[in-house]
This record gives structure tokens, C-alpha cells and sequence, in this order.
């Protein structure tokens, strides 16, 4: 598990009862139940999976917070193009925020389609630029509450490792 994780399960998570963790085969959040805080499940041990995640979970409201996956539906990839376009108009604000994400972090952001067994993927342009769209308005008129503390606590974490390591942690 990269540190980050392990700073932000520490510092941030932990107080709304709440962890990040990978190794999963599919990404997945799985409501808190009982004394069993909740899980933010990260596609095995990729950063940006797990950056996409805290996304999501930066997005849901409270009430969302409680349903296992948000309560949102998913269809798995070799969607259809009618699909593929549902999925775009849930995933600009989650993309535009894991971009926030991958920057305070110091790596590589691209768009995601998830739909690898789809090749012809229509709307990846207008997409992108949605994206983008979204990314530079949360950048001049800020970040939501949540996202903007993991946003600073990730950007501490890079900047103290540089620090103490003298070079970037990507």
C-alpha cells in the first residue's frame, strides 16, 4: 500500500468512519455496517484507481453514503454506445476531481472510458473536454469540502516525501 493511502486512511478517512484499500478485482464501496467502517476498494494496488475512487466517494452525498456502490448502477465493460453516454454524464465530476487528485499527488491524469471491450467508443473528445470543462471550474471557484481536504492532505504528503526523499515520489 503506498503511504498516501496510509496518510489519507490516517488523517482524513478514519474520521468519517471510513478506509481506502486495494487489492480488489473491481473497484467497489461497501457501506459502513454496524462497527465495520465503510470501504473505498481500489482495483488491486493502481493509484489512480484508488484516486478515482476517493473521487466517487468525494461525490456522493451522505444519504449515498450509506447504500453499498452509492447505490448507483454500473454496466461492466463492452457497453453500448447508449451506455457508454450514461456513463460520460456520471463520470465528469468524479474525473474532473481525480484529476485534482492525480495533480496534488504529482502523476499522470488522462480520461478514462472504462470500456476496453469496446474499441469504438463514441463521444471520448466532447468527454474529455467536459472533463476539462469541469477540472477548471473547481480550480478557479474551488474544490467541495471534502475533496479539497483530500486534495491538500495529498499535496502535504507529496511535498513533505520530496522533501525528505529530495525527489518526486512519480
Amino acid at each position: 500500500m503506498p503511504d498516501w493511502i496510509a496518510h489519507l486512511n490516517s488523517n482524513v478517512l478514519s474520521h468519517y468512519r471510513t478506509r481506502l484499500v486495494g487489492g480488489f478485482d473491481e473497484p467497489f464501496y461497501r457501506a459502513h455496517r454496524d462497527e465495520i467502517p465503510a470501504e473505498i476498494q481500489f482495483t488491486r494496488d493502481y493509484e489512480r484507481s484508488a484516486l478515482h475512487e476517493l473521487a466517487h466517494w468525494c461525490v456522493a452525498g451522505e444519504a449515498r453514503r450509506r447504500l453499498d456502490d452509492y447505490g448507483y448502477w454500473y454496466a461492466p465493460d463492452g457497453r453500448t454506445n447508449d451506455q457508454q453516454r450514461a456513463f460520460f454524464e456520471v463520470e465528469v465530476t468524479p474525473q474532473a476531481l481525480e484529476k485534482h487528485f492525480c495533480m496534488a499527488l504529482g502523476i499522470a491524469f488522462c480520461v478514462s472510458v472504462d470500456n476496453l471491450g469496446n474499441g469504438a467508443v463514441d463521444g471520448i473528445e466532447g468527454f474529455a473536454a467536459a472533463v476539462n470543462m469541469c477540472f477548471d471550474r473547481y480550480t478557479r471557484h474551488g474544490l467541495p469540502a471534502r475533496a479539497a481536504l483530500i486534495s491538500r492532505h495529498l499535496s502535504v504528503y507529496r511535498h513533505a516525501s520530496e522533501k525528505n526523499n529530495n525527489q518526486p515520489i512519480a
